[in-house]
């Protein structure tokens, strides 16, 4: 699955990437280089940044999952312990 940005995102990044360039490399990249860059970094990296996200949020689901029975457990047949 190709990871498509917004198109503002994008831009940020691409700016970012050259700003980075810029102050860390002391290289000034142009769009087409930061592109490029970028390009390469969603198809090399973000699929594992994108599955371990995936399993951070199961597993961020299955605690929430667990928790329910002890947050929405009613105890029953409680009417004659009343009195």
């Amino acid at each position: 699955m190709a990871i498509k940005l917004n198109q503002e995102v994008e831009k940020r990044l691409l700016t970012s990437i050259q700003r980075y360039c810029a102050e860390n490399m002391d290289e000034e990249v142009g769009e087409l280089k930061a592109r490029l860059l970028l390009d390469f970094c969603l198809r090399e990296i973000g699929p594992s940044v994108y599955n371990q996200a995936i399993v951070d949020a199961q597993a961020a689901m299955h605690d929430k999952i667990a928790e329910v029975e002890t947050v929405c457990y009613e105890s029953e047949f409680g009417y004659w312990k009343k009195k």
